[in-house]
This record gives structure tokens, C-alpha cells and sequence, in this order.
């Protein structure tokens, strides 16, 4: 950069200029991840997992994870899903570990205004219901939930990826380290087992 030269300001630069100053020991760059992100990865953890003190644990140490391997990051790949990966990995742990019986349909639990909670949410409850509908629509998102929450941790992880946080089959492939095919594999049999599982409620 030129002598006299303006830096622009960190917020305004691409997620690999910043991991690349984060690299050099920059305070003001992992503070600038850490904005970026901490709000997607939580919400994604939380869906998963549904109590916020493991969210909060399995997101710290996601955090933490990722700073001290970012010298392993590779700018030709998005830093979203690099992030997402590690995010991933850990819960799929943990579900393994201790079985999840939930997620949330109401939105992440950060959402601070109805317009965040509803873009985080899975949609159950159509515009135009009466009270009884809704109420039924209530009873449909509770059974949606349990469902889910059978599911194997793999094949929930793609689910929720690709219709809560809208990632292309691509971007779910590359963050849960799986070949597309697989993946596309995973979404459909998760699809089957929640339609089986849903099937009475029709």
C-alpha cells in the first residue's frame, strides 16, 4: 500500500483478506470473524443440539478450533463453509455421543425481532389460518421435530443444511467432507424417513 495511503476498514473486506490478517496476529481480524459468524454458527448448533448451553460450548470450541487452525485454510475455498465444516464435525460428534431427541422450528434462539425468528425458522404455519389450523399446524411443527430429531446425526446435519441455512448440495458436500453423491443420497433418504414418519398426520 502506497505511503500516506487509508486502509479500508476491516468490515469491508473479504473473508480471506481478513483471515489472512487474522494469520498475521491481528486482534481486530479475529474479533471481525468472530462478528461475522458467531450468529450462523450458534443458530446452526442450536437447531441441532436444542439446549443453548451446548450451542454455546460446541460454538466456543468450533471458534477456538478454527483461530487455531488457520493456517490450514485454504483461500480457494469459501472460509463460510470451512467454518461451517469444523461447526459440524463437533456436533456430529456430540450427537453421536449423547442422543438429541429435538430441534427448534421456532427460529434461532438469537432472533431478536419476528422478521430474524421467521428467516430462521422452518416454516409450518401458512399466512391466511384460522385459530384451529394453526393450532394443527403447531401439532404438525411438534411432530416435524421429533422427526428430525431421529433422524441419524448425518443424515440431519444435510437436512438442515440444505432447507434451514438454504446451502446448495455443493456447499453441504464440501462442508460435511462427503462426495455430492453421498450427499444427495442423504437428503433423499432423510426426506423418506420423515415423510414415513410424518405419514399419519396427511
Amino acid at each position: 500500500m502506497p505511503a500516506g495511503a487509508v486502509s479500508p476498514p476491516i468490515n469491508s473486506l473479504s473473508d480471506p483478506e481478513v483471515v489472512q490478517m487474522a494469520r498475521k496476529g491481528s486482534e481486530a481480524a479475529y474479533r471481525e470473524l468472530l462478528s461475522r459468524y458467531e450468529r450462523p454458527v450458534f443458530s446452526l448448533i442450536f437447531r441441532m443440539v436444542r439446549d443453548r448451553e451446548t450451542a454455546e460450548d460446541l460454538s466456543q470450541e468450533t471458534f477456538i478450533k478454527v483461530l487455531n487452525n488457520l493456517d490450514r485454510y485454504s483461500p480457494e475455498f469459501k472460509f463460510s463453509s470451512w467454518l461451517f465444516k469444523i461447526a459440524n464435525n463437533l456436533t456430529i460428534d456430540h450427537l453421536r455421543r449423547r442422543r438429541v431427541d429435538t430441534i427448534s422450528i421456532e427460529g434461532a434462539p438469537d432472533a431478536v425481532t419476528s422478521e430474524s425468528a421467521k428467516a430462521t425458522s422452518i416454516a409450518v404455519v401458512s399466512g391466511n389460518e384460522s385459530p384451529l389450523e394453526e393450532l394443527e399446524s403447531r401439532e404438525l411443527g411438534t411432530a416435524i421435530e421429533r422427526a428430525i430429531g431421529k433422524l441419524r446425526p448425518e443424515y440431519r446435519a444435510c437436512i438442515m443444511l440444505r432447507h434451514v441455512e438454504d446451502k446448495s448440495y455443493e456447499e453441504i458436500a464440501e462442508i460435511v467432507k462427503l462426495p455430492l453423491g453421498t450427499v444427495k443420497t442423504y437428503i433423499h433418504r432423510a426426506r423418506h424417513e420423515l415423510r414415513t414418519a410424518l405419514g399419519d398426520l396427511r
